[in-house]
């Protein structure tokens, strides 16, 4: 079964900054962020991850991204994970 992931991620150098995003290797995608080849997240590595959704249909992984983007998103974020 592949799992697609939805991920919050927290920079070690700047605790206030986060990044979220969406993959099916996540480890790999991790490595990506923390290598700088990502241009929305380079500036603030390394990364670590704080949260990881893990969902078995695509599009509901990439609506979920989509709704934690959002500002109630946001707001669901900083008072649940």
């Amino acid at each position: 079964m592949t799992y697609h992931y939805v991920y919050i991620l927290q920079s070690q150098t700047d605790p206030d900054r986060f990044y979220i995003g969406h993959t099916d290797n996540l480890e790999e995608r991790l490595k990506v962020h923390n290598q700088g080849k990502c241009k929305h997240t380079s500036k603030c590595t390394p990364w670590k991850i704080k949260t990881t959704i893990a969902f078995t249909y695509k599009q509901k992984a990439l609506d979920f991204e989509r709704y934690l983007k959002t500002s109630s998103g946001r707001a669901f974020t900083k008072k649940r994970l």
